[in-house]
């Protein structure tokens, strides 16, 4: 066993040399936490003691529904991931860390730096600015260049990229790796017109990040589909969860030898080309009047529509049909033939109830909409605004039918 070291990185060069030594094991494990939460919250991880001493790294995260959890992370699971990605990528070279280093992602902008031993460069913390991007990035100085980032930011880039000198930083990018939730296809296609190389990742903390680049396999991970729901195998894997044997046991099992870690996805395996596309969460669906609709679908065709683009699909209770699916959007997009799009594409049981606007959509540390949070805030205003259900009559009025599964 070795000792377990929480910390909030202020300054993320300072943890890279914690974390080297997290790697070799002249150090204790790390837990990287947001800067401020180690502080705030002193008394909320004091139980946690010694792991593993293959563990390296434990990533403290929760699903955008789910209850935290902490991914032990070991030094082999984390090299294995930077090596894969070094050889998908076309060879090693210097990282600019746009993401926090208590996201799995950053922590590997991290490990791959060290493995190639090259500096990263590092964005200053706070709201993400194209310009202070591009300034960073025109410092770099090695042949190959890298960053990784979430869809927001790689959006606000893309949105700027009318200015030349950002369009021209953009482009020397060897790769910009961009991962952690959907990715718009509108968002890749724009990337691609504007000669943005954009790779698309797919993998979680218990992957060690993306072990997934544009839908095929890096490394030796191996991917099936077992009920519907994706799971992978490989070097990259986690040891399990810190102090959690039970969610180890449910999500990571042992099979003629060989570990796979259940994903919680839906998904297909090209039976072809070996190509994964991922349909959303398994627990991200509802039963509305007898029919499952995934809600990760429903907001997939969502967000195609102009303003819908950060929208948000929850399931809210409903007397008639059990649950519906609500869309939860900031701001005053107008519907535009939004719901007889659901409609034409997943049926009358997927058709959204009603659009709920806030303020602004509520983001869990990890920058994944608190979906949770928002299904609570839709029911709530539904509740003490009745007149809100009026858009699900005139939404069906308009298409000529009495309700989301009426079967005429």
């Amino acid at each position: 066993m070795r000792p377990l070291r929480v910390l909030a990185p202020e300054h993320p060069l300072d943890f890279l040399a914690v974390l080297r030594d997290a790697l070799a094991g002249s150090g204790p494990a790390v837990l990287p936490v947001p800067v401020g939460a180690g502080a705030a919250e002193p008394d909320a991880r004091t139980h946690l003691g010694a792991v593993p001493k293959r563990v390296a790294v434990v990533i403290e995260t929760s699903g955008s529904t789910g209850t935290p959890k902490r991914v032990m992370l070991s030094t082999n699971a984390l090299l294995a991931g930077a090596a894969a990605s070094v050889v998908a990528l076309g060879g090693a070279g210097q990282w600019l860390l746009a993401l926090p280093v208590h996201y799995i992602a950053g922590v590997q902008v991290l490990v791959r730096s060290i493995a190639a031993e090259t500096t990263p460069l590092v964005l200053a913390p706070g709201h993400f600015d194209p310009q202070d991007f591009r300034r960073l990035a025109e410092t770099m100085t090695e042949p190959l260049r890298y960053t990784a980032l979430v869809p927001v930011q790689l959006a606000r880039l893309l949105d700027a990229a009318d200015d030349p000198a950002l369009l021209a930083v953009l482009r020397r990018f060897t790769a910009i790796l961009v991962g952690g939730q959907m990715i718009r296809p509108e968002l890749i296609s724009r990337a691609a017109e504007l000669d943005v190389r954009v790779v698309r990742t797919y993998g979680s903390s218990e992957t060690a990040g993306g072990c997934v680049y544009n839908g095929v396999a890096i490394g030796d991970t191996l991917i099936r589909v077992v009920d519907g729901q994706l799971e992978l195998s490989g070097s990259v894997l986690a040891e399990g969860y810190l102090d959690d044997a039970a969610r180890t046991a449910d999500r990571f099992l042992l099979e003629h030898g060989v570990r796979w870690y259940r994903t919680g996805d839906l998904g297909e395996v090209d039976p072809q080309s070996g190509g994964v596309t991922v349909l959303g969460r398994a627990d991200n669906v509802i039963i509305s009047g007898g029919e499952k609709v995934s809600l990760d679908a429903v907001e997939r065709i969502v967000r195609v529509y102009p303003g819908f683009e950060q929208a948000v699909v929850v399931g809210v209770d409903d007397e008639r049909w059990g649950q519906v699916p609500v869309i939860v959007v900031a701001g005053g997009a107008i519907e535009g033939g939004l719901a007889a799009s659901v409609v034409a594409l997943l049926g009358r049981a997927a058709r959204p109830a009603r659009i709920v606007r806030v303020p602004e959509i509520v983001l869990l540390a990890s920058g994944k909409p608190d979906r949770r949070a928002l299904a609570g805030a839709a029911a709530s205003l539904a509740q003490a605004d009745p007149a809100l259900d009026s858009t699900m009559g005139a939404w069906h009025k308009e298409l000529g039918r009495s309700g989301p599964n009426n079967n005429d």
